[in-house]
């Protein structure tokens, strides 16, 4: 797949928000995620662990935060959401690395984390088809007018997405890769 014919980012059409900064000590933009990212299933041995992230610089009205992983690129016609955690509070502005992953005890109180596309709730690892052209892992920092999106544990990622289309005030993204 070439660049002209990949979809377009995670959020492109969503409208234009203040722009925020987001750092990580374990992905970067445009650089291949290590192992510890990587999915234990599908094929791959890696280590299934949320990747650390801080922000900063957003909007002061900011009243919580969502963290999302989205893989544009995914043969699904839909992309694949890889994490989903909403309702992070105003004062938390980062997660250490396998804050999101299953087991971890480490995401602040209240913090909602809903099912991804692998079925389970918290972060999954990147798992592209072998011989695709490295997919692109959209991690995006959403800050939002609300304490609390209006979203049950049990809704879709696209019941989501809708929410934080109308809450969003800000957001940050890294875009790293991963190819078989």
């Amino acid at each position: 797949m070439t660049d002209s014919n990949r979809p377009p980012l995670t959020f492109a059409f969503f409208p234009d928000v203040a722009a925020f900064d987001v750092s990580s000590d374990d992905v970067a933009d445009g650089e291949m995620l290590a192992n510890a990212q990587v999915a234990n299933f599908m094929g791959y041995s890696g280590e299934n662990l949320s990747p650390q992230l801080s922000w900063s610089g957003f909007p002061a009205e900011a009243k919580s935060f969502a963290v999302t992983v989205h893989d544009p690129d995914a043969p699904t016609g839909s992309g694949f959401w890889h994490w989903l955690a909403v309702n992070i509070p105003a004062d938390v502005n980062e997660f250490a690395t396998g804050a999101g992953s299953e087991g971890s005890d480490t995401l602040p109180e209240g913090v909602l984390q809903l099912r991804n596309d692998a079925g389970t709730r918290g972060y999954v690892g990147a798992a592209p088809p072998s011989g695709d052209t490295a997919h692109r892992y959209v991690h995006t920092v959403h800050a939002l007018d609300v304490e609390q999106l209006d979203v049950a544990a049990d809704s879709s990622a696209a019941i989501v997405g809708f929410n934080l289309r109308f809450h969003a005030i800000g957001r940050a993204q890294i875009v790293p890769v991963f190819g078989a």
